[in-house]
């Protein structure tokens, strides 16, 4: 596709120099999730978004935990939202460098949350600038909804979802790392905890007591065939469901029948699965077995879920994002669309907003985010920031016929 002299004029609109300085500013600003720490990370976006003259919203999710929905344009048409999220997994140990203290090297910004997703933020930031500053706001509206809690339960996606009165929404792109791969699809997560209640005894008679333990044991066996099944029906797109156990503590002595057993499992979802459905398909599995063990009690909590999502690969999002790439200059090697193996926001977006949703972004999830000395190609974020504004105005431009 060729770029229009209008559209020309927003990629050199595009400033490397505001992208990497906003970037900095986030990393800087933190953000650790568990912890809460949100706030300030939030404020410094709303803080930058307010003096370009956007319209910024601040909804507290929890004390301390603002979402922060910023938007351009009119809200009498549909606009491409865009998802991202303050928080940022832990720093940990290993770094080279401060991991909330920003450094620029080789031509890649270093600090905790760089590629996941700070840099991303920017880059969409960088987008809606070059837009609202042409005067094409009100042609072309966009909004970034900044999430908090993405990184553990949800919190915010789940309050932006379920907030009255959202503006209208033609399509969705979630700004996560993706290395400028378009992102079609992705299975949602669930975990899951399996409480296991049995009767203690000393270990010289185990017939008097119930273990826990053996029973796990049993339990995770029908998980395991459960898996076998799964296998067999994978999605085309998505391949299969699947389950991971996690972690097992149980008993408290070599010499006592174990009377409590705990065990988590992650269970990856297929779009139209739920974490309830997949409780009950559990237990009627566990019935149908019959010999977990007598006197043996259990409980089946849900402790986190996000849906998966499936935009068709024919979408006109989707082939707009990976011609906006190609047209944006950014270098890139192997297959343009892909489907994901972690989970985003995005389910939540598809599923109750009912929008075709895409991942799109800077940074490579697997080789740079979630680790010391976390980065992000400055290259990349510029690129991004074009591939933005080109998927932006040609949605809404079709959105608006």
């Amino acid at each position: 596709m060729t770029v229009s002299t209008s559209e020309q004029v927003l990629l050199d609109a595009i400033d490397e120099h505001d992208i990497v300085s906003l970037t900095a500013a986030l990393i800087d600003a933190g953000g650790e999730n568990p912890g809460d720490t949100e706030e300030k990370s939030a404020q410094v976006l709303a803080d930058y978004c307010r003096a370009q003259g956007f319209d910024v919203r601040i909804r507290e999710v929890a004390p301390g935990r603002p979402n922060v929905i910023v938007s351009i344009g009119s809200d009498e048409r549909p606009g491409v939202l865009f998802v991202g999220h303050s928080d940022v997994v832990p720093a940990g140990t290993g770094w080279t460098t401060d991991p909330f203290s920003a450094v620029v090297r080789d031509g890649r910004i270093f600090g905790r949350g760089a590629c996941d997703m700070k840099g991303g933020l920017a880059a969409v930031v960088s987008a809606m600038t070059a837009v609202f500053r042409a005067g094409l706001a009100d042609e072309h509206p966009m909004t970034l909804a900044c999430l908090v809690d993405e990184e553990d339960t949800g919190l915010g996606i789940r309050a932006f979802v379920a907030e009255p009165g959202l503006r209208k929404y033609s399509h969705c792109v979630v700004a996560e790392p993706t290395d400028l791969v378009t992102i079609f699809g992705c299975r949602g997560a669930s975990n899951l905890e399996i409480d296991i209640r049995g009767r203690s005894a000393h270990a010289g008679q185990p017939r008097n007591g119930a273990n826990a333990i053996s029973a796990a044991a049993r339990i995770i066996s029908v998980i395991e065939a459960s898996q076998t099944e799964l296998d067999e029906h994978p999605d085309p797109d998505l391949g299969p469901a699947t389950w991971n156990v996690g972690t097992i503590a149980g008993g408290t002595g070599t010499s006592m029948v174990a009377d409590r057993c705990v065990v988590t499992v992650d269970r990856r979802l297929l779009p139209g699965e739920s974490a309830a459905g997949v409780v009950e398909d559990l237990r009627s599995r566990i019935e149908s077995v019959g010999d977990i063990g007598s006197g043996i009690d259990l409980d089946v909590g849900v402790s986190m879920e996000m849906p998966g999502f499936l935009t068709s690969v024919n979408d006109r999002l989707v082939s707009t994002a990976v011609q906006s790439v190609i047209d944006a200059g950014a270098v890139r090697i192997g297959r343009s669309t892909d489907i994901w193996t972690a989970s985003c926001d995005g389910g939540f977006v598809a599923e109750q907003m009912g929008i075709p949703t895409i991942v799109l972004g800077p940074g490579e999830i697997e080789s740079q985010a979630h680790r010391p000395d976390e980065s992000v190609a400055v290259r990349q974020l510029t690129d991004s920031a074009r591939a933005y504004v080109l998927t932006a105005i040609r949605m809404t431009a079709l959105a608006g016929l």
